[in-house]
């Protein structure tokens, strides 16, 4: 691995590509293909929008990215 690499500059990378799943537009498809995209989308944004707010520590060449997945407090 690079000594120049930085966690926290990977996890705005993250960030980018959650906000990129949010405004990209439908191709056009139709019916099960278009469910599919529809569900693929979905999952692509969850899995980008929790990995920007991870918590990433590299410590002897281990990454570690902490997610918090409790539900918020209540106030």
């Amino acid at each position: 691995m690079s000594e120049a690499f930085d966690p926290a500059e990977m996890i705005i990378r993250f960030g980018e590509r959650a906000a990129a799943v949010k405004e990209r537009g439908m191709p056009p498809i139709e019916g099960p293909e278009r469910a599919a995209w529809i569900a693929r989308t979905k999952l692509d944004f969850m899995d980008y929008a929790m990995l920007a707010d991870a918590e990433a520590s590299l410590v002897d060449g281990i990454l570690t990215l902490r997610v918090d997945l409790r539900p918020p407090a209540a106030t």
